[in-house]
């Protein structure tokens, strides 16, 4: 691999740990996968991306395109797969990547990683770093996919007003009371 969107691979090693703290080999292999999705996709389309897991691939989609959470063009849908998608934000076409199990026999640190066969401090990030650049794209796989209209566009927050019991600006779609004053705060005491 020699190559992670605009960056060399070791470039690519040194933004990753200045963005995310350290080089998350999660945080590496997706940004192969996003440079792999992007590489495929049509030039000048305006595109979104889903990501179905939390841990790690959202930063590499929001290191290497212009979708972001804050912007509301990355999607993180929690499936569990480690998997991105990158598609046409008005009519939903485009592209799936993900690591395919049966191009691994071969990437025994990759796999061991990926299937968490080791613990952190058992695994040699070495050589786990150096497989996944030497496998590269070899150990993805590559779909077209048609998002489900409910996921495309954003949403707005729509009207806002200030909550009666807390007194702070909130979305009036989401009821009487704020979300947090409904309970769903991750907060004691709120």
């Amino acid at each position: 691999m020699e190559h992670i969107g605009r960056y060399s691979f070791r470039e690519y090693l040194k933004v990753v740990e200045g963005f995310h703290g350290s080089q998350a080999p999660g945080l590496i292999l997706g940004g192969i996968m996003v440079d792999y999705a992007l590489s495929r996709i049509e030039p000048g389309i305006l595109f979104d991306s889903i990501c179905e897991t939390a841990a790690c691939l959202p930063d590499a989609i929001q290191l290497l395109t212009p979708c972001t959470i804050g912007n509301g063009w990355l999607k993180v849908i929690d499936l569990g797969l480690f998997a991105l998608s990158l598609y046409d934000k008005h009519r939903g076409e485009g592209l799936r990547v993900f690591v395919d199990p049966a191009k691994l026999r071969d990437w025994n640190e990759i796999s061991d990683w990926l299937y968490k066969l080791k613990s952190k401090k058992e695994q040699d990030k070495d050589r786990l770093l150096a497989q996944m650049e030497q496998a590269g794209r070899s150990v993805l796989s590559l779909r077209p996919i048609k998002i489900k209209p409910q996921y495309l566009g954003r949403t707005g927050k729509g009207a806002i007003a200030d909550c009666p019991q807390c007194g702070e600006p909130y979305p009036i779609r989401d009821g009487a009371l704020c979300l947090a004053c409904q309970g769903k705060s991750p907060y004691m005491g709120k």
